[in-house]
């Protein structure tokens, strides 16, 4: 089974620089990138064809219309056993704390740090395809 890494964010910019830091990743097959600009998109992609191969959702929190925090619950409804981690540039306690108790497995403070990230990106999609 090939495995998908969904990365929710309203900001343009964002796909472009997941695909560079996470290009290597991509090319060997270990995972694929598929990106949401909404949560409502985000929804979407988890009720569409490849909602099974997905294995981790990276959400922000700021975005028009759900927020990454109005997000979380619904996955975690939808897909219990999914994880997620949330990022966002407002690291502050509550913040963290709010996305916590609706079901984020972790949290990303922005700016991104993305060796940081890529450790927790592979041992998701590692435990996930040693558990198949």
């Amino acid at each position: 089974m090939s495995v998908r890494v969904l990365v929710v964010d309203d900001e343009p910019d964002v796909e472009t620089l997941f695909r560079q830091q996470f290009r290597r990743e991509v090319r060997s097959g270990q995972f694929a990138l598929d990106f949401a600009p909404s949560g409502e998109a985000a929804l979407s992609k988890l009720s569409d064809s490849i909602a099974d191969e997905i294995v981790l959702v990276l959400s922000d929190i700021n975005m028009p219309g759900m927020s990454g925090l109005d997000l979380l619950p619904e996955v975690k409804q939808r897909r219990p056993d999914l994880t997620v981690i949330m990022i966002s540039a407002y690291g502050d306690a509550p913040t963290v704390q709010t996305a916590m108790q609706r079901g984020a497995d972790n949290f990303v403070t922005k700016p991104v740090d993305f060796p940081r990230l890529k450790q927790h990106v592979s041992d998701v999609v590692t435990q996930v395809r040693g558990s198949t």
